[in-house]
This record gives C-alpha cells, sequence and structure tokens, in this order.
C-alpha cells in the first residue's frame, strides 16, 4: 500500500521534470525543481512512521501531515500477509475506516481514474466509501462516488470485459470506459469542496477515534 502511494509520488516527479526539462532554456530552473523533487521524496521516505497514537502526538502533528500520519499508523494495522485486509478495516471504528478508504480512493483515483480504483483491491471498499465521504464532511464527494457506483454496476461488463489479469488488459479497459467521464469530475471538485481540509477538520475534533493509548 505504501509502495503504491511512493509510486504514484514518483510518477508525478518524472512528469514535472520531464516538463521543466522540455526547454533548454529552463535549465536551471529543472536543476532547482529536481532538488525540490528529491528532496520531497526523501522526506516521505524518511518520514516518521508511528505505530502508538497519542493525543498528543496528534496534537504535534503539522495539518500537511496529519491525514498522512493516520494512514501510516492505520496500515501498521494490516496482517503483514496483507491477507483479509478487509476484515480488518470493517473491524475498525467508522472514523479510521473513512480515512483510510478516503486515502485509497484518492490515491487509485488521482493516479489511474476510477477505473484503476475499482479494478485494484482498494475497489472492495467501494460499497462503503459513500458514507465514509459524507462521515468527514464531503457531500459532494460523496454524491460524486455514489454515481460512480452506481455506474459500476449498472455498466460492470463493459468495464471489466477486457480485465484478464494482463497490463494488457487492464489498458485496453480504459477504451470507451463509461468511469472515464467520471475523473475530471473528480478532479475538479477539489476546487469545490477540500476533502484534505474536512479530513483534517474532521481527526482533530475526534482524535480519540484515532488514538491507541
Amino acid at each position: 500500500m505504501k509502495k503504491t502511494f511512493i509510486a504514484i509520488i514518483i510518477f508525478f516527479a518524472l512528469g514535472l521534470i520531464a516538463c521543466a526539462g522540455s526547454d533548454s532554456h529552463e535549465k536551471e530552473k529543472s536543476t532547482e525543481l529536481d532538488k525540490q523533487i528529491t528532496q520531497s521524496l526523501n522526506d516521505f521516505v524518511n518520514r516518521p512512521v508511528y505505530k502508538e497514537l497519542t493525543e498528543q502526538i496528534i496534537d504535534t502533528i503539522p495539518d500537511n501531515k496529519l491525514i498522512q500520519v493516520i494512514f501510516d499508523n492505520l496500515s501498521g494495522k494490516q496482517p503483514e500477509n496483507h491477507q483479509n485486509v478487509y476484515a480488518t478495516v470493517m473491524s475498525w471504528n467508522k472514523s479510521r475506516q473513512a480515512i483510510y478508504m478516503i486515502w485509497m480512493l484518492e490515491a487509485e483515483v488521482n493516479n489511474g481514474g476510477f477505473n484503476q480504483f475499482y479494478f485494484n483491491f482498494s475497489g472492495q471498499f467501494y460499497k462503503q466509501l459513500p458514507a465514509a465521504l459524507k462521515l468527514v464532511g464531503a457531500k459532494q464527494f460523496a454524491g460524486l462516488m455514489q454515481n460512480a457506483n452506481d455506474l459500476f454496476e449498472k455498466e460492470n461488463a463493459k468495464i471489466t470485459q477486457h480485465q484478464d489479469g494482463t497490463l494488457e488488459g487492464f489498458s485496453e479497459s480504459y477504451v470507451d470506459n463509461p468511469l472515464n467521464k467520471l475523473d475530471e469530475r473528480f478532479y475538479d471538485l477539489y476546487k469545490k469542496e477540500s476533502l484534505s481540509e474536512l479530513q483534517i477538520a474532521y481527526i482533530r475534533s475526534h482524535k480519540t477515534d484515532f488514538t491507541d493509548k
């Protein structure tokens, strides 16, 4: 799960580097950007991971790192062999479930759209996500997620017809995929509803739901 997020960061970083280096007159800016990206990656890889969280620890975490700290803590509660992930998540309280599932949703959709979300193991949480998004106050995202779920169930045969477990099949499944039209709506919705701010505010006001002591 953490490897997935790191891969997303690296993918994004490579894209930035490619854009910055496309003009020979921008080499200096590109070099500085490379340094910033490298530093960001190093900071992420070497970030502190808390196996146990207290209210005091949560209070010391800055807002821009809070969601990742919670997700890392929850990821550490998964079985080492990553079996029965769904059952493990469903055994948590609703607050923990929400932050964990929303993180998975964002990581997948922002990297490969709704098609990737439903295709990967994160898709097993799709029925719970509308309620999870509502719980943190993201009503518009909850509505969009419900629309995506309805479309996924209605057009499931068409969406999954090429998904035979191969990379080629997965790539082909994007062609004329009904879910594609919802990806841009998801990205644009960030301008209207700050999903990160809503989650941060929720965590701050429900600290005891995330503490281990």
